[in-house]
């Protein structure tokens, strides 16, 4: 199978030879540096290792019992914690058919009204939890698998709803590891040196993707494809990470502060929702980084499709470009052709949603933003196993060059504690 490509003729234009040269050595410099494991934040750099992690048989095993047991799965977490495995889930399953089990979410938000209706809907469920938190203290997944906790307990009893109850936490400490061991969860561990938003090929990620009955093993061998295809002994011909960042850190430094991942398949909506958690904290400190954005077309072509293309001249586009699709639905003729679209008829949606990514690119990089595009042979496992891979890679080595440390994110912290004040929770004051 072929790894994924970026083609960077488009965004070429925009960018001064001499100082896309010295990028491409950032990039390269970079590459070795996260390699040695010696630049910053390197002691959460477990996630480099984790396609080579034969953890994914007993992931699958587990996956397998629960499957046979249940017809609802909640995944109770936020940001990392759900954000991956939501992108590859629902890349696959259907719109509209209730597949089963059924995937649910909850902790990723505090609105009351929305778990409100997600207790109400689970009366008449089989369900069992997934709870993903190293801490067990992070207020909205604690929040929310506290009220689950509380209506599966009472829905089948205390010690059946044991058995129902899987925990992705820490080894060794943590509330949710203290009350994972006092109440017997099965529990799988979430890596010391591994961050929420790096975690997707961990049991995080994996575990929620195997229960949803999707190739865990395929994603795996994906994101080994893709990582020995980025060596730093491969060079910027051969090497689409360092391609990928050095393009975008040439064009910040000409003032191109906002990177727009740009899909023409809607199924991949939340694998930019992910991508924008993961650039966004990983590189947004010290008052410098590329602000990350996301846009579905051909749906947002009619919202934010004009300003991208006659607003302020400051972002950049990354369209991840799909080359084959497994459906086929042809445009039919019509006798009446009241709405003169018979030009297109015996022509196929896939075709024609191609030839409006092809007319955009034009119109965009005519109208002055650069464009780069991701090329991906089909939407499968496989191939999001490389994205993913792909994505991690390229934003450690892109934070090393803006000169920040991508693994952590100390500013979360602060809505953390205005918050704890303002609801008065002990030991937090203005003071």
């Amino acid at each position: 199978m072929k790894n994924i490509n970026l083609n960077i003729k488009n965004a070429g234009a925009f960018i001064d030879d001499d100082v896309f040269g010295k990028f491409i050595d950032s990039a390269s410099k970079n590459l070795k540096l996260l390699e040695s494991g010696k630049g910053a934040g390197n002691d959460f750099l477990g996630w480099l290792k984790l396609p080579y992690s034969e953890e994914f048989r007993e992931i699958n095993r587990v996956a397998n019992k629960i499957r046979s047991q249940v017809d609802t799965i909640v995944i109770v977490g936020i940001g990392g914690s759900y954000l991956g495995a939501k992108a590859v889930i629902s890349a696959f399953e259907s719109d509209f058919l209730k597949e089963k089990p059924e995937i649910l979410y909850a902790g990723f938000n505090l609105d009351g009204e929305y778990h409100q209706q997600l207790l109400e809907y689970l009366d008449n469920k089989e369900y069992a939890i997934i709870v993903i938190s190293k801490s067990g203290t992070t207020t909205e997944p604690a929040l929310a698998f506290r009220l689950l906790k509380n209506h599966i307990e009472n829905k089948i009893g205390k010690n059946k709803a044991s058995h129902r109850i899987i925990a992705i936490t820490d080894k060794s400490r943590g509330a949710l590891k203290q009350l994972a061991d006092n109440e017997g969860y099965q529990t799988f561990v979430i890596p010391d040196d591994v961050g929420g938003r790096f975690s997707v090929l961990s049991p995080v990620g994996l575990l929620p993707i195997a229960i949803a009955g999707f190739d865990v093993e395929k994603i795996m061998e994906g994101a080994r494809d893709i990582d020995k295809a980025t060596d730093s002994s491969n060079g910027f011909g051969n090497n689409v990470v360092i391609q990928y960042a050095a393009v975008r850190n040439s064009l910040y430094s000409v003032g191109k502060k906002i990177e727009i991942l740009t899909s023409y398949h809607p199924k991949l909506y939340y694998l930019t929702e992910w991508w924008k958690q993961l650039f966004g904290e990983s590189e947004g400190k010290q008052n410098r980084g590329i602000f990350p954005a996301g846009v579905i077309n051909t749906t947002d072509l009619h919202s934010l499709g004009q300003y991208i293309q006659e607003g302020e001249r400051m972002l950049f586009e990354t369209v991840l470009s799909v080359k084959e699709s497994k459906t086929r639905l042809v445009v039919n003729e019509d006798k009446e052709n009241l709405d003169n679209l018979n030009y297109l008829a015996g022509k196929d949606f896939f075709e024609i949603n191609q030839k409006a990514q092809e007319g955009t690119i034009m119109a965009h990089k005519d109208g002055g933003v650069p464009v780069l595009e991701i090329d991906v042979e089909e939407i499968n496992e496989y191939y999001l196993g490389q994205l993913i891979f792909f994505f991690e890679k390229a934003c450690a080595v892109s934070g090393y060059m803006l000169g920040v440390n991508p693994f952590d994110q100390p500013g979360v912290e602060a809505y953390k504690k205005n918050m704890f004040i303002l609801l008065k929770k002990p030991g937090f004051s203005k003071e």
